[in-house]
């Protein structure tokens, strides 16, 4: 699971005013991306943003001026007038419009307190966050600009096919500008992300800052926004997810027009439809949505559904999975009147439903949640590879709970630190910062590699601990 952006220089032909992605390529198996690549690169921008940490620095010693550590002052927090220390995250993100929307994802700046976007001629803007929704991952932000900007425009997603090529554009690792293609490997995917799963699986190398950035076909349409990756080591291997264009479209007209996401509200909960249940409604394929509660007095149950109803269609479209039933009634216009079409007792029915909306609010439980799943996720850092103390290791290497750190899992070879750190050690410590997750450990590592320093690492081997000087080289 994964976390990453303004123009002067423009082309001044008519052409620059169109998106990017107007030229039809083909759809079969491509000779190559380099006219694509060139013509949509211009509209796909790095992101950084900075958030001020609060630490407690009443205690902490400061070196005196003069002093050859006196550089360690802002590192350690110690000395007058220390508010805290600023961490940077990068990602990506692409522009929709010409006056300067540029889309991302909302782990790329959640907690910003800056936010910066970077176009590939170099240009930099501070950009304005107008929206964001956790629940599908997306955000909204915006720059100002006297010049108009290279765009690219959102793609229908659902005609996407397995097997169809695409290419991803973004900044991994802070390299930006970054080419990578490959196939779609599945559709409709459910990672267990939120209740509004259906992510496009490619095998494109996505790696750590491609996050927020955009997945194109091979018309240079935008038909996927790069969320996530399943990987041990926290690098590509090739299996990533990204939010499908219908989806991420919706969501950001919303955030566009009311700087927040207003979903619609049908008031039931469906169940998983298996073959022998599909057969006993007297359905020949496996498609639709079981019902199996209906709230009172919610938009279903005015309309006369009922638990116990299975929905097959909705505004005339057939329903293919019951998680889908979730995302096209969050993505229906407030007040719309549906035709929903269902199975009661092996009869086919249709009953009007009147969309209300869902009241909704960002739930601060679920987002600590989330992001500490995305923080305990295995992280590679100098050569080390560590997890998260989670319960399960824990209990089968018996670490007491009162230890908090990260468990090495790999060392790599060719690393300074093979034959020092081991594999099973604990570390607590990063350059003297404790660390209480991967995330932390990485962090940690990247600020204290500014010092051009060895950096301290403090191991608990077995209850005894040991201090290594490692080189961030």
């Amino acid at each position: 699971m994964m976390k990453q952006i303004a123009l002067s220089l423009l082309i001044a032909s008519a052409a620059a005013l169109a998106p990017l992605n107007d030229a039809a390529f083909a759809r079969g198996v491509p000779d190559g991306f380099s006219e694509l690549a060139k013509q949509l690169s211009p509209a796909v921008v790095n992101i950084s943003t900075a958030q001020t940490v609060s630490v407690n620095t009443e205690d902490a010693p400061a070196f005196p001026k003069g002093s050859p550590l006196e550089r360690f002052n802002d590192f350690f927090g110690g000395g007058a007038g220390q508010n805290g220390r600023v961490s940077k995250s990068l990602g990506s993100g692409f522009v929709v419009d010409k006056e300067g929307y540029i889309v991302t994802n909302n782990h790329v700046i959640e907690g910003a307190d800056l936010i910066e976007v970077t176009f590939p001629n170099g240009d930099t803007y501070e950009a304005e966050l107008l929206g964001r929704d956790p629940a599908t991952d997306i955000a909204l932000l915006k720059i100002e600009s006297a010049e108009d900007i290279p765009f690219v425009n959102f793609g229908d997603s659902d005609k996407a096919e397995v097997g169809e090529w695409v290419m991803a554009i973004g900044n991994p690792f802070g390299y930006a500008g970054s080419v990578a293609a490959g196939i779609i490997s599945a559709r409709n995917r459910d990672i267990s992300h939120g209740s509004y799963d259906d992510f496009i699986q490619t095998d494109v190398a996505i790696n750590k800052g491609n996050s927020g950035g955009p997945l194109f076909n091979m018309a240079g349409d935008v038909i996927g926004v790069n969320t996530a990756i399943l990987s041990p080591t926290g690098y590509s291997v090739g299996i990533s997810f990204s939010v499908p264009a219908d989806l991420a479209s919706s969501v950001v007209d919303q955030l566009r027009e009311f700087g927040e996401t207003r979903r619609g509200y049908l008031g039931v909960r469906p169940q998983k439809v298996s073959n022998a249940i599909a057969k006993s409604y007297g359905l020949k394929e496996t498609y639709g949505a079981l019902l199996t509660s209906v709230v009172k007095d919610s938009p279903a149950d005015k309309a006369g559904l009922q638990k116990g109803d299975l929905i097959t269609e909705l505004g005339g479209e057939r329903l293919e999975s019951s998680r889908l039933l979730s995302r096209k009634i969050a993505e229906a216009k407030i007040d719309e009147v549906l035709d929903v079409t269902y199975i009661r007792k092996r009869k086919t029915k249709t009953a009007k439903v009147t969309i209300e909306r869902l009241k909704e609010k960002v739930n601060e439980a679920e987002e600590k949640r989330r992001a500490q799943e995305q923080a305990d996720i295995d992280r590679v850092a100098m050569g080390i590879s560590v997890e998260a103390l989670r319960d399960e290791a824990r209990k089968k290497y018996r670490i007491k709970d009162s230890i908090e750190g990260v468990r090495v899992v790999k060392v790599d070879k060719k690393a300074e630190a093979s034959g020092k750190i081991l594999t099973g050690d604990i570390i607590e410590e990063v350059g003297f910062e404790p660390v209480d997750s991967p995330k932390a450990f990485e962090e940690a590592v990247e600020a204290a590699k500014e010092y051009d320093a060895p950096i301290m690492f403090l191991v608990n081997r077995g209850g005894n601990y040991i201090f290594h000087a490692l080189s961030p080289e």
